[in-house]
């Protein structure tokens, strides 16, 4: 952890190289929402050591993976809707609507980048969306209301009412592809930008690790800023080991 001098020097380098950049694409994992109350999935004590994943391929064969998945999206539907956007998306919105952020990479499925201001086409959601479902056959979008409608009525996990396959919430879930477009349009941005900042990832999940050193190797500055060091902190421009709230704060604007 950087000591109060070494963090207050740090968020002054960050605004210098934000002044300086022309392109900047943040990168945006867990860490950017726990503080608006959403918890961290893979960290210790979060929901996955707690509840096992459920593999896509599960999901899709059984009807049984199929409801405890819906189940428990159910039992966490009060936390996604409580949420509101912390200061780490509100100043990202901010050097949004300043034109210096021409898209944001995400890692999280809340939809707190849509809220906080940025228009939905500039939202690289790699790893799909928790607020709305989507049927795994013919993709057709179903809104969560419709499912916990046909779920309490009908006692089970509900198929599309156009092709019959499974519906399951818009994420991308284990041994599911990742979505062919969001990764290509990550990739060129990664390789348009002149400063790439990674907030709140641990960046050990691949191949979306991979854009940070994409964009270094591109010639960006790279910064990293996360409450725990990561494998990637030695590339980087600058590293700040700090709450993500107080290192973005300053940046928000009215």
């Amino acid at each position: 952890m950087l000591k109060a001098s070494d963090f207050h020097r740090g968020v002054e380098r960050l605004g210098e190289l934000i002044a300086e950049a022309r392109v900047i694409v943040p990168f945006t994992g867990a860490g950017i929402s726990t503080e608006t109350g959403i918890p961290d999935f893979r960290s210790p004590g979060g929901l996955w050591s707690r509840n096992r994943p459920i593999p896509f391929d599960e999901f899709v064969a059984d009807q049984d993976a199929r409801d405890e998945s819906w189940r428990r999206r159910f039992a966490m539907e009060e936390v996604f809707a409580a949420a509101r956007p912390g200061r780490g998306h509100r100043a990202l919105a901010t050097l949004y609507r300043a034109g210096k952020i021409p898209t944001v990479i995400t890692q999280n499925i809340d939809n707190l980048h849509q809220r906080s201001g940025f228009a939905a086409d500039d939202v690289i959601e790699l790893h799909g969306n928790t607020t709305y479902a989507r049927c795994v056959g013919c993709e057709a979008r179903y809104e969560l209301q419709w499912v916990k409608t046909r779920f309490d009525q009908e006692g089970y996990a509900p198929d599309c009412s156009v092709c019959g396959a499974p519906v399951k919430t818009a994420t991308i879930s284990f041994g599911q592809a990742m979505p062919a477009d969001e990764m290509r349009r990550a990739a060129e941005m990664s390789q348009r930008c002149d400063l790439f900042i990674a907030i709140g990832s641990s960046l050990v999940v691949w191949p979306a690790a991979g854009f940070p050193l994409m964009a270094k190797r591109a010639g960006a500055r790279l910064v990293i800023i996360n409450n725990e060091p990561t494998e990637q902190d030695e590339h980087a421009d600058l590293v700040i080991h700090q709450d993500i709230g107080e290192t973005l704060g300053p940046f928000v604007g009215n």
